[in-house]
């Protein structure tokens, strides 16, 4: 069996993680893309030389690692080519709601490891919640973990419903994120800023924030008070935002995105 890896899908985590293996050494002649959409099909091959497929056959029966990488109520159409072909494989999804147990099904593998990866990837500063079946053996994690290194962190989770929490947490996070510079952005410009100083002010102030709690070894909440002076202006922002509710609502918002996951996984991929 050759060191192949193949790519069921060809969006835009397939294209982080292809770039970011190319980056790192990785020759494109190693690597299938699976991808029925023509333009991108060329997209692929004029920006990463590989080889892509409009359907899948039996040139992908040689890969060592295929990764499933399709929206997930595309899942069963796309895997009922490889029935029989691919079940020797190491096999990494990173399709939201799929299952494991529903890739064995429709693999043969029992060596599958999903991960719940999120957009930063697409620049290499991601982080993706990864879970391994039993069958996995410590070269294969090890393998996961060198695929998914380029486009940044990785956390392994030990139980499968783990991930609903971690879609919810930092799949969807970035969009948190972005919703509260929108509404940083609004202000600045309710404040008399233009929309373009509100927006590089909030971003460049959560990107330094994030980048500071990661290195320090203090707890956010500490973080958080060392700026909050009694009677200053991050003390009366703090104290309005409590009094609306803004914690709250936000807890409340991750356990609906985790409900989301978990329903998402019932209905494609019990």
């Amino acid at each position: 069996m050759s060191d192949n890896i193949a790519f069921i899908g060809g969006g835009n985590m397939a294209s982080a993680i292809i770039g970011g293996l190319i980056r790192a050494g990785r020759s494109p002649a190693t690597l299938q893309v699976v991808e029925p959409v023509p333009a991108q099909r060329q997209k692929l091959h004029d920006e990463f030389g590989v080889q892509v497929l409009p359907a899948a056959d039996e040139r992908l029966a040689q890969a060592a690692l295929l990764v499933w990488a399709v929206k997930p109520q595309l899942f069963a159409e796309a895997a009922a080519p490889l029935q029989g072909l691919v079940g020797h494989a190491l096999q990494l999804s990173v399709m939201a709601g799929i299952r494991s147990e529903a890739l064995v099904r429709a693999t043969g593998a029992e060596r599958v490891v999903r991960a719940m990866p999120n957009t930063p990837a697409l620049i290499g500063q991601g982080i993706a919640g990864l879970y391994a079946r039993a069958a996995v053996s410590a070269a294969d994690r090890a393998l996961v973990e060198s695929v998914l290194a380029p486009t940044g962190r990785t956390l392994w989770v030990a139980q499968e419903a783990d991930l609903d929490a971690v879609t919810a947490l930092s799949g969807s996070g970035p969009a948190y994120f972005f919703y509260m510079v929108e509404a940083m952005t609004q202000a600045a410009e309710q404040m008399g800023l233009s929309a373009e100083q509100g927006r590089e002010l909030a971003l460049a102030t959560c990107a330094g924030a994030a980048a500071l709690g990661l290195q320090s070894s203090e707890s956010p909440t500490v973080l958080r008070e060392r700026v909050t002076s009694k009677g200053g202006t991050t003390h009366a922002a703090i104290t309005h935002m409590q009094a609306a509710g803004v914690g709250d609502a936000l807890v409340q918002a991750v356990l609906a995105a985790q409900r989301r996951a978990r329903e998402l996984g019932d209905e494609f991929g019990a």
